[in-house]
């Protein structure tokens, strides 16, 4: 039995039952044809569902997005813009995705010669519960695009909007079994998870989730010598020099830390400030932290919600209490807010390094590390103090000067003067630990598929 709870109050929301062994067979059987059937519909076809379940997902926004605050506790403007930011990306590829897959000719004497992207199959998905829209659709958009099927392994707290998932697509137009969600209990994924990518009608696999996981469904792909692509952790860099706008990057550094209640791997986790600038701007995004909303995620004027799970709290407060014990301050925040639901503080620690928790782990919840840098070279060796790779800001007043500076620092994404997002138009991926393969853009409506040459004489 899988059971979901509404962290906002620790109350149980459903329980469903997990499938059987059978039932997951006859996904995988449904599955398989429906993609097989798709890949032959003419791409525009395709597309032309693509503009559908734009439409519909914001016809059934207000709906979906409080099912997401519900079941993981996403402040509710968030959830709202988590599902308007799905249906972009939908009405981005059916606006584009003719011009990504069309044939690509090449200039061959003597002969006609081309590149096809052709659709791979069914493809796995394991999701995570943090952005239960918008990471399903950040894949599955494309992915449907290119001719493929969806077999959907998503997280056990957000069941009951998995299950959505699987309704929206089918009142989108698409075909019944094209999108299955499969319903798993937690002690038999690994196995499931291993089993399906191992079988032949699985072309592909995509997840995103911890290193653990990420690690074992790698192994799983190589062993079966079949795609993958990993989207793991992450402890993004923002970085401050000298001479950038305080006041701004100030703000900024407040949103990039605490949007979704500081649960997504691309948030900035470790802001990195040049010594010159460091206390005006620690006073400036204290001052911002310490005004953040706290509460009923459903409340619209609250900014931070509960964390997702009780075990992410013990977590984090872990985090905080070792990196102290190892010498960072603790300015803001610190530990869990009494009462019911699973809230824990905003929190800031100032002085940390390289050998504190704050600064080498994964922090998944409201708590920014502070670190001072004595110049640019010590800021960029900071920022690169750390085994993730996947967005990066720098602040600065020169943006050459603050692109000359990414350059430096291994990630998948570096923003200048802004806070680091995907968008559908340009690749979004990681680097080192972080994973590796890319989504969105063309890159990733191409990352499941056959890569083809054709050469007729």
């Amino acid at each position: 039995m899988i059971t979901t709870i509404n962290p906002a109050d620790g109350t149980t929301l459903a329980a469903y039952q997990a499938m059987t062994p059978a039932q997951i067979e006859q996904a995988v059987v449904q599955g398989s044809a429906a993609a097989a059937a798709w890949g032959r519909t003419a791409v525009e076809n395709r597309l032309e569902a693509l503009t559908r379940l734009a439409a519909h997902l914001r016809s059934e926004s207000a709906r979906l997005a409080a099912l997401i605050t519900a079941e993981m506790g996403k402040p509710i403007k968030e959830a709202e813009g988590e599902i308007e930011k799905s249906a972009i990306t939908a009405e981005y590829y059916a606006a584009n995705g003719g011009a990504i897959l069309a044939d690509e000719e090449v200039p061959v004497d003597g002969v006609r010669a081309w590149v096809a992207y052709e659709p791979v199959g069914l493809v796995l998905a394991v999701m995570p519960w943090n952005f239960p829209a918008w990471q399903v659709f950040r894949f599955a958009v494309p992915t449907l695009a290119a001719g493929n099927g969806v077999l959907l392994k998503h997280s056990p707290n957000v069941t009951g909007f998995a299950l959505e998932l699987e309704k929206v697509f089918v009142a989108a137009g698409f075909p019944e079994h094209l999108v299955t969600t499969l319903l798993v209990e937690e002690p038999e994924v690994p196995a499931t998870i291993e089993g399906l990518i191992a079988d032949d009608r699985i072309a592909a696999v995509t997840l995103t989730g911890s290193n653990r996981a990420g690690a074992a469904v790698g192994a799983a792909a190589g062993r079966a010598s079949k795609r993958s692509v990993l989207e793991l952790g992450g402890s993004d860099a923002f970085v401050v020099l000298a001479d950038a706008d305080l006041e701004a990057a100030a703000a900024a550094a407040v949103r990039a830390r605490f949007a979704n209640s500081g649960q997504s791997c691309v948030c900035a986790k470790r802001f990195i400030v040049e010594a010159a600038v460091a206390d005006e701007f620690i006073d400036r995004f204290v001052l911002g932290v310490k005004a953040l909303a706290v509460g009923d995620p459903s409340d619209r004027e609250v900014a931070v919600g509960p964390l997702a799970r009780d075990d992410l709290r013990v977590a984090l407060q872990r985090q905080v209490d070792e990196s102290v014990a190892a010498g960072a301050v603790l300015v803001a925040g610190g530990g869990s807010i009494d009462g019911p639901g699973y809230y824990f503080e905003p929190t800031v620690l100032t002085g940390t390094a390289p050998g504190m928790p704050a600064f080498d782990e994964e922090t998944f919840g409201p708590l920014a590390a502070v670190a001072v840098a004595a110049d640019v070279e010590e800021a960029i060796t900071l920022a690169n103090a750390t085994q993730y790779g996947l967005g990066l800001s720098i602040w600065t007043g020169s943006p050459t000067r603050g692109v000359e500076v990414a350059r430096r620092i291994t990630s998948g994404a570096a923003f200048v003067n802004a806070v680091v997002a995907s968008d559908p138009r340009l690749p979004f991926g990681g680097t080192k630990r972080s994973g590796y393969g890319r989504e969105l853009a063309a890159a990733g409506i191409r990352e499941f598929t056959n890569t083809r040459t054709y050469w007729v004489a």
